[in-house]
């Protein structure tokens, strides 16, 4: 059984489409990256999930639940746009959610990752005078330490420095490991594909790309190579095969026409001239967003 399954479930507007017909299924156990341009439906999505909005179409299972609310003990939710009552001290934030949980007995624990995540010495301090990241750190720690079977984080990320953001993506390993299932909704690349054990893209309301990053990357492979060689890019467009060259971060690649497989383009090259590199271009998660989402990441804005 799923953790979430979504089906053909479609949500709009004012009759204008938010989500359409999207189909999602989030498997126990795994950290599964739910990625897309702003606007595309993930927010509207995750509000479907946790029951905060009700479909138009399609069902919605969470847990094995279709019916009644998404806030309930087994889910742990980290809001885009945080709230944390600012006048509480940290330990009392702490006892409160875990109450609400009905998870008192955790706050040891709870205590514990506050140390791991470097606010050990903060718990008589008031929220209001943490720093963004420490408050970002604590309303992690709340959406979670009443260990939820599953915790839906979105942009947990946000507002950290590169060393709180690896004790946090620490924490959410360990979460994983531990058997709960992450639903992380994220802009961040570069952090799913580090976490994710699968990714989900969706775009203008529309899923446009699930799998693993390995059947990601063998799916929407553009037959480019990495190739150095003292060849001109003019000599290296008339070799037969060759559909475009192409400059970026330093390095020069070269596509493939369709059909035409990557040991004879490397002959055909080495006839034409001396090659010391060459190598298939793996696309970055990234590159696949840009080029999914219609993005020139050379462009202006």
């Amino acid at each position: 059984m799923p953790a979430v399954e979504l089906k053909s479930v479609s949500k709009s507007f004012s009759g204008k489409p938010a989500v359409t017909d999207l189909d999602m299924l989030v498997p126990r156990g795994c950290v599964f990256g739910f990625i897309g341009p702003n606007g595309s439906g993930k927010t509207t999505t995750l509000r479907m999930i946790l029951r905060i909005i009700a479909q138009d179409q399609g069902s919605v299972s969470v847990l094995g639940e279709t019916g009644g609310r998404s806030d309930n003990d087994a889910v742990g939710y980290l809001p885009e746009e945080r709230g944390l009552y600012k006048k509480m001290r940290v330990k009392d934030v702490l006892r409160f959610h875990l109450a609400l949980k009905n998870r008192a007995a955790a706050l040891a624990d709870a205590k514990r990752s506050l140390e791991r995540l470097g606010l050990g010495d903060r718990l008589g301090a008031k929220v209001e005078s943490l720093s963004k990241g420490m408050a970002q750190k604590l309303q992690f720690l709340v959406a979670v330490a009443h260990e939820p079977a599953l915790a839906i984080l979105d942009e947990p990320l946000s507002g950290l420095d590169p060393l709180g953001a690896e004790l946090l993506e620490g924490e959410i390993r360990d979460l994983s490991r531990r058997g709960c299932t992450v639903l992380l909704s994220t802009h961040d690349m570069a952090s799913a594909e580090r976490m994710c054990d699968r990714v989900f893209m969706i775009h203008k309301g529309r899923a446009v790309m699930s799998g693993t990053l390995l059947e990601i990357r063998e799916r929407h492979g553009s037959g480019g190579f990495i190739v150095e060689t003292p060849l001109p890019d003019e000599a290296l467009k008339k070799i037969e095969g060759v559909a475009h060259v192409a400059v970026a971060e330093g390095r020069r690649f070269i596509e493939a026409r369709p059909g035409v497989p990557g040991h004879e383009l490397l002959q055909r090259l080495c006839a034409a001239g001396p090659v010391s590199h060459f190598a298939a271009a793996t696309p970055s998660l990234r590159d696949i967003f840009f080029e999914l989402a219609g993005f020139d990441p050379q462009e202006p804005r």
